[in-house]
């Protein structure tokens, strides 16, 4: 049997492997366009950034190693053009002697990946704008931030990785402080989602001046609105402009300033915004998105998915019975709606390439659909999402609430703990889990792989309070983050408790008609607190009830939730209709202050100001009605353990 395997790095790698476990005897023949058969597409920002260092370690196996360990020729550098179905064969060209050839196949797969999404606009084509993909586009962006804004060309060293490492290593001894006078100084990173996030990091922490510009009115669309304002929060922290809700119209290159140096052209780059002033750039690195690359199977006839994707089935075998596809170019079913996605993480491609080579080999095996899981680093904050937001969930048609909550990393007497801030989206009536967002310090990562797991595994919301996880206090509280919520929700099923959330603070009367409550400790409350809410502390609440009509519902508020859920029980069994806030007050400051911060933007350029904050456009939208800003009396404090 000879199989053929367009294309590399994480699913068609983990094909070819798999192959040779299952079968000793057959012919395996890579054909990768780039010069890395397999390659950590998720470290390229951190190489950039200087965290790894070693160009080598984003190398995962070469030509040399599939061969000697495997016995798979691997030929890099090679393009398959086109795919003879009829005749099983493929036609390759060689991208660096031009040659052309065919090669005949028993079985293909096809991995091609996603590329980035690149629209048409008005100097889209400046040298000094990239994307991100490959181990040869992180080079390019390494070089130009390196090399005083100068760039190796895109021949021979685009095409020869080799001699690109060569001239960066004999060009580092030429640049000394003269050059970095014209090093980049200013980026502009278009696009908010994994990529965007990553290089705004790393580019800070090489020291460049950071505008992200994002179209949609948040970052990560991964989370809902409200987790995102805790990135939000982050990225200005650390001094990178946001520039959200707004849309880049193109490019251009204006002559500098007098005297001002700019990197690797006598031109300014400027980034075209629509309706504002635009931004001038040193460096663009475009990161709006992927689209799936199945230029090859289209004109090979083979059925397409939603938006040009390769249709496959749960064996990963596209219409062709002879010919598979894996990875980022192909559809797949949603595990929680049932529906059409696409979802371009590596977890996902490596198991599909296993499940391709399992069914070539002969073993019944099928995939069963994608959830999403990702986790992101943001600077010091770890950002984790599953399943379906409250967004997605709506979208699709589901009737859905959420619990939120934000507990401590591990038991709050052990030094170390931070909090996290967790959002548990479930159907209403069946309660069955539907996704889970959290943004933390410390923790994250594990409780999202348990909340994956309980979706994957079909379970209520509340059956995660039944949940028997590992505990001592470095790692957790005897009352696991997950536990909470599973003990919120069915707190919520047993009518215990009634919520209320942070959209809902406009439509809240300040007629007297209702009572709205602060719980928390009067010092707390001066610091900040929403207009109109008056302050009992819990513990003074059984003394004070005569202050509080009965007969007008009372909407509580805490710093965390904890406070406040005490204080409804307290009130609902003296006969109060209560109310408690989903989240507490730290997480009604964070969207407060988000709003608050892009209202001042849309005076400004959205770049970061000099206390490292960054401001932005003042509006956003919550489904299709705008919500108007906060009352907040006082500073707002969006941080801090519960006291």
């Amino acid at each position: 049997m000879k199989v053929v395997i367009v294309g590399g790095v994480a699913g068609g790698a983990s094909a070819a492997a798999r192959l040779r476990r299952l079968d000793e005897q057959a012919e395996i023949l890579v054909f990768e366009r780039s010069g890395h058969v397999s390659y950590a597409n998720c470290g390229l920002p951190y190489y950039i950034g200087g965290v790894i260092t070693d160009q080598k370690s984003l190398t995962l196996q070469t030509p040399e190693s599939f061969w000697n360990r495997f016995r798979i020729r691997v030929k890099v550098r090679h393009e398959v053009v086109a795919i003879h179905p009829q005749e099983h064969v493929v036609q390759v060209k060689d991208l660096l002697t031009g040659r052309e050839f065919t090669e005949t196949y028993d079985k293909l797969v096809l991995s091609p990946g996603a590329k980035p999404t690149l629209p048409s606009l008005p100097g889209i084509d400046d040298p000094r704008i990239f994307t991100l993909r490959t181990v040869e586009d992180t080079l390019r962006i390494h070089e130009f931030i390196n090399n005083g804004g100068l760039s190796f060309s895109d021949a021979p060293e685009a095409v020869n990785p080799a001699a690109a490492s060569q001239a960066s290593v004999a060009g580092t001894a030429e640049r000394d402080a003269s050059t970095t006078q014209s090093r980049p100084m200013r980026a502009v990173l278009v696009g908010g989602g994994f990529i965007g996030v990553e290089m705004a990091e790393n580019l800070r922490d090489l020291g460049l001046e950071v505008t992200l510009v994002q179209r949609p009115m948040q970052l990560l669309n991964t989370l809902d609105y409200d987790m995102a304002t805790l990135v939000h929060a982050k990225m200005r922290e650390k001094g990178v402009g946001l520039k959200l809700g707004s849309s880049v119209e193109g490019f251009r290159s204006v002559p500098a300033a007098s005297g001002a140096p700019v990197a690797g052209s006598a031109g300014q780059l400027q980034v075209l915004l629509r309706d504002e002033a635009p931004l001038a750039a040193d460096l663009v690195v475009m990161a709006i998105g992927v689209t799936p690359d199945a230029a090859l199977a289209k004109d090979a006839g083979l059925e397409l998915g939603i938006r040009g994707s390769i249709l496959v089935n749960d064996r990963m075998e596209t219409s062709d019975p002879d010919i598979y596809a894996v990875g980022d170019a192909v559809q797949v079913t949603h595990q929680v709606t049932g529906g059409q996605a696409l979802i371009s993480l590596a977890g996902p491609a490596n198991k599909q390439g296993r499940i391709a080579a399992d069914n070539i080999c002969g073993i019944d095996s099928r995939y069963k659909g994608s959830l999403g899981s990702s986790v992101v680093k943001v600077f010091d904050l770890t950002v984790a999402s599953v399943g379906l937001t409250m967004r997605a969930a709506q979208e699709a048609g589901i009737s859905c609430d959420r619990v939120v909550l934000s507990p401590g990393s591990h038991a709050g007497y052990y030094p170390g703990a931070q909090v996290m801030t967790m959002k548990v989206v479930f159907e209403q009536g069946t309660l069955r889990l539907l996704g889970a967002q959290i943004v933390g310090a410390q923790g994250v990562d594990k409780r999202i792989d348990v909340l994956a797991c309980a979706i994957q595994a079909g379970m209520r919301a509340d059956e995660l309070k039944d949940l028997d996880l590992a505990y001592a206090p470095p790692y957790s509280s005897a009352k696991d983050p997950v536990n909470m919520a599973g003990f919120m929700v069915d707190n919520i099923r047993a009518g215990l408790v009634k919520q209320w959330h942070w959209d809902q603070e406009p439509g809240l009367a300040r007629d007297g008609s209702v009572t709205l409550l602060d719980t928390r400790t009067e010092g707390e409350y001066r610091r900040g607190h929403i207009d109109g809410f008056v302050n009992i502390p819990v513990d003074e609440l059984r003394a004070r009830l005569g202050e509080i009509d009965p007969a007008k519902p009372v909407y509580v508020i805490c710093q965390s939730g904890l406070r406040s859920y005490i204080a409804t029980r307290i009130l609902a069994q003296e006969g109060f209709d209560c109310y408690n806030f989903s989240g507490g007050y730290r997480f009604f400051a964070a969207v407060a202050q988000d709003r608050g911060a892009r209202s001042e933007d849309a005076a400004g350029d959205g770049r970061a100001t000099g206390d490292g904050r960054a401001t932005g456009d003042g509006h956003f939208d919550m489904g299709s009605q705008p919500v108007s800003p906060p009352r907040v009396a006082g500073q707002a404090y969006p941080c801090g353990m519960e006291k």
